[in-house]
């Protein structure tokens, strides 16, 4: 089913808008005008009472009551009756006795709603001597109701048809930058990131093509981002690749001989390792966007965490002529998390210092407890990062092509594999400069309640 138009929408919302403000005005309208027409009929009916009775006053006097008595012929054809009262009696009959009994008395009736012959009429009177007086009766003015309809419908014919008019011209004018956002969000996807939208029109509209500009020159650095990082993982890629090519055809053509074969082996199986994690790290980063790594999430002692990868990486940073401090506080640290993907964390993390960090330079495990997160940092003494590296430092391959051919780098995955895994687990990451002069790497998590409530 095919939906409307803006432009159809627009149409419809400008006639119904017109069509509600005419019958609004309408409302408002018909009861004041008809107000206003009845009060103008009783003063004009109250004016004519003066006058008739002036000019009936000698003639009430000096004639018998059965006489008739000659009318103003103009009062007869404006739909006005006249009543002649005489010694309290109605000339003709039909008014009500309060309004003779008022007349009668000398008293002025100066316009009002009253019964006569059984309707609801507007009536005026002057009182002349000897109970005797003139009374004029009128329908009320029906006619301005008609009238003010009249006018009314007209104004709505007329609100209509620019209604008609002004929503295609106001659709067209509001549905053109979208569908000019709309053109350039099409060239998007299709891999066209030059597109610029102009800046003009409504403030609303103005975002809008501030946002698309936006999110082209985004996607365009992530595109160049993505490139580099794929060029880089290929490289990467490649490298252990080439070795083990390179040693198998040793192997096969004999050039390797028995007395080599077996560091040969050693070394394509270490390639074959590197290999291995590379690509280990590439499917966990993929599930970690895709959002279905499973996680088991149990509650963990980070004191005994910590202190078990502190003795598990002595032996290795001893080795490369690293000096290892494990800080951790000397009671229980409880979160609930999943430890073996806090471990993968801690591990890449220090496999980064390992691989930049000079001989005898500081490396440093350490965790601590604040109230309501543990922090687990990770320091080194190595040549660490400016402050531009610090922005960008848990984007895919962003520090590894920045520094490649300058220090010893890695596939560009570790950082932003930890810091997905950290947000995964319902925690967060912040790289810094480090008081031992390198990298700063502080990982927050949230205490189990038992833990928070006695640290408060």
């Amino acid at each position: 089913m095919r939906r409307s138009t803006l432009t159809v929408r627009a149409v419809v919302v400008t006639c119904v808008v017109a069509l509600i403000s005419v019958l609004v005005t309408a409302a408002v309208a018909l009861p004041l005008a008809a107000r206003s027409a009845n009060r103008e009929a009783i003063d004009h009916l109250n004016d004519e009472a003066v006058l008739t009775t002036e000019l009936l006053r000698g003639r009430i006097a000096n004639r018998a009551a059965d006489q008739q008595l000659v009318l103003p012929q103009r009062l007869r054809q404006r739909g006005i009756d006249v009543y002649v009262i005489r010694n309290g009696v109605a000339d003709p009959p039909g008014l009500s006795d309060n309004v003779v009994k008022q007349i009668a008395g000398g008293k002025a009736i100066a316009g009002r709603r009253a019964v006569v012959n059984g309707k609801v009429m507007f009536v005026a009177g002057r009182p002349l001597p000897n109970k005797s007086g003139v009374v004029l009766v009128q329908k009320p003015d029906s006619a301005s109701f008609i009238a003010v309809l009249k006018r009314l419908w007209l104004a709505l014919l007329a609100g209509l048809i620019a209604g008609l008019i002004a929503g295609p011209l106001l659709a067209r004018r509001i549905a053109r930058p979208i569908r000019e956002a709309a053109r350039a969000a099409a060239r998007l996807s299709t891999g066209d990131h030059a597109v610029q939208i102009k800046s003009e029109g409504p403030q609303e509209v103005d975002d809008l093509a501030n946002a698309l500009n936006e999110l082209a020159a985004a996607l365009a650095l992530s595109e160049g981002r993505e490139r580099d990082f794929l060029l880089s993982v290929s490289h990467e890629l490649r490298t252990p690749l080439t070795t083990i090519k390179g040693y198998a055809e040793a192997l096969a053509d004999g050039v390797v001989g028995p007395d080599g074969a077996q560091r040969a082996g050693q070394t394509v199986l270490d390639e074959a390792e590197r290999l291995d994690r590379l690509i280990a790290d590439l499917l966990v980063l993929a599930r970690l966007e895709a959002a279905d790594l499973p996680l088991e999430v149990l509650p963990v002692d980070l004191t005994q965490l910590v202190t078990a990868a502190g003795e598990a990486w002595a032996v290795r940073t001893s080795a490369a002529g690293l000096v290892l401090r494990v800080e951790a506080p000397p009671y229980p640290v409880s979160v609930r998390t999943d430890p073996g993907r806090i471990r993968q964390v801690l591990d890449g993390l220090l496999e980064n210092a390992l691989r930049v960090v000079p001989s005898g330079a500081p490396v440093v495990l350490a965790l601590y407890a604040q109230a309501g997160f543990a922090t687990l940092e990770v320091r080194d003494g190595g040549p660490g990062f400016t402050d531009d590296d610090l922005a960008v430092a848990f984007e895919r391959g962003a520090l590894s092509q920045r520094y490649k051919g300058i220090r010893r780098v890695g596939s560009g995955l570790g950082l932003a594999l930890a810091a997905r895994l950290i947000r995964r687990l319902g925690g967060t990451i912040e790289a810094g400069h480090a008081p031992e002069g390198g990298a700063r790497f502080t990982v927050y998590l949230a205490l189990a309640p038992d833990i928070s409530r006695t640290l408060r």
